[in-house]
């Protein structure tokens, strides 16, 4: 099979390209991407020669076309702005894609993608992704579902702590700050209730957990936690549910009096030399000086508890997994958590395991046990507990 990976040289792009290349029924891969110059880094644990590196600019549509016309499916890590001119070429030219970011600004792609007779598998990454599979393995286990509460956040090894956030970028810093503006939905005692993005950092919105071995975390609202129970059509009998951002503590303590002065502000600042927003300065002041040392790891921690009826009773289902940065290949734990399930599914998808078509979801349509076996085979597993409660 052929795979296409947009963005292959990324952070995320390097795992993908790795799980590609450990599978042998992947003959070509291919790797898309403006900047080839990351291939030299990882040459020395993917063999060059099972990587069909593709320099291209991806506003050239025409030479973009020819590329998905060679793909038996493609994998989109390209930054967020890109994802429905390249959903829509997806569908242009009948070759099913995997993408990793939310679903709702393609969601009238659906339709044509159905005619096209193409899988366009959105949310497949780690957060949502890796989440959403296991909330549909709950599904199974369950009779009815109560609550579900799902905690991920990607952060240093706390040896790497060395800064006033105790936190460093394992994706895109950019991509953070836009997360800290994000409203949130969450069931409350069978209500909805919308966490505008304001009060996201205020003491009455966040809360603690505990991580073994790492203790207490920060949990912060982050998205639409009523969706996914919408998705799955479980709704009716939810009487809790959110989805959090986890952290070390004191995350939240630094970022509430920053909202609160504008410090997030898209609005240019006046008098200065240029129209430049506070959101602008953080992103390019801050990001470079909170940077992984090549020696240091970050860790992708995620929960997922799910409380529920199974035979008449009361039962919880605690899901934890834990995931370090190799430091053999550099990978980081966040790059494999993304990166990983994204290849996953596209050979899942190019190999026809995949049936569905239209714009899904992995929280439907993903086969959950073969593909959390291939994910267990990349050390990329979780840890459950099953208890009755009263």
């Amino acid at each position: 099979m052929n795979i296409l990976v947009l963005g292959g040289c990324g952070i995320q792009g390097r795992a993908a390209l790795h799980y590609l290349a450990g599978n042998p029924s992947v003959t070509r891969i291919i790797c898309a991407d403006a900047d080839l110059g990351a291939l030299k880094a990882i040459s020395r644990f993917i063999p060059p020669d099972r990587i069909d590196p593709q320099q291209i600019d991806v506003t050239d549509s025409g030479r973009l076309r020819a590329l998905f016309e060679q793909a038996d499916a493609a994998i989109d890590l390209l930054p967020r702005q890109f994802m429905a001119p390249i959903c829509q070429l997806a569908i242009d030219t009948r070759t099913s894609l995997v993408n990793t970011n939310y679903a709702y600004s393609i969601a009238n792609l659906d339709t044509p993608a159905k005619q096209a007779d193409v899988c366009i598998m959105a949310e497949c990454g780690l957060d949502p992704g890796i989440d959403l599979v296991i909330y549909a393995h709950a599904k199974q286990r369950f009779d009815q579902l109560h609550a579900i509460h799902s905690y991920c956040g990607g952060i240093p090894e706390a040896a790497a702590c060395d800064n006033p956030l105790n936190y460093k970028v394992s994706w895109t810093w950019e991509g953070v700050l836009s997360a800290t503006m994000r409203d949130s939905v969450i069931i409350r005692q069978g209500r909805r209730v919308n966490i505008a993005a304001a009060d996201q950092h205020a003491p009455a919105s966040i809360h603690a957990i505990e991580f073994p071995g790492l203790g207490k975390l920060e949990a912060i609202p982050n998205g639409d936690a009523a969706f996914f129970t919408d998705l799955l059509g479980v709704t009716p009998t939810i009487r809790e549910t959110g989805r959090y951002s986890l952290r070390w503590p004191g995350w939240s303590a630094f970022w509430r009096p920053l909202k609160q002065l504008g410090f997030l502000s898209a609005q240019p600042v006046a008098g200065l030399d240029g129209a430049v927003s506070p959101y602008q300065m953080l992103d390019k002041l801050i990001g470079p000086q909170i940077q992984y040392a090549d020696n240091e790891k970050d860790l992708v921690v995620m929960v997922n508890v799910f409380e529920g009826a199974i035979n008449g009773q009361r039962h919880r289902l605690t899901s934890r997994m834990l995931l370090a940065r190799d430091l053999n290949t550099g990978l980081m734990a966040m790059s494999q958590a993304v990166g990983y399930p994204a290849a996953i599914a596209a050979t899942m998808l190019a190999a026809g395991e995949i049936s569905a078509v239209g714009v899904c979801s992995p929280a439907l349509r993903m086969p959950v046990a073969p593909f959390m076996r291939r994910l267990a085979e990349c050390n990329i597993q979780a840890d459950e507990i099953l208890e009755k409660i009263e």
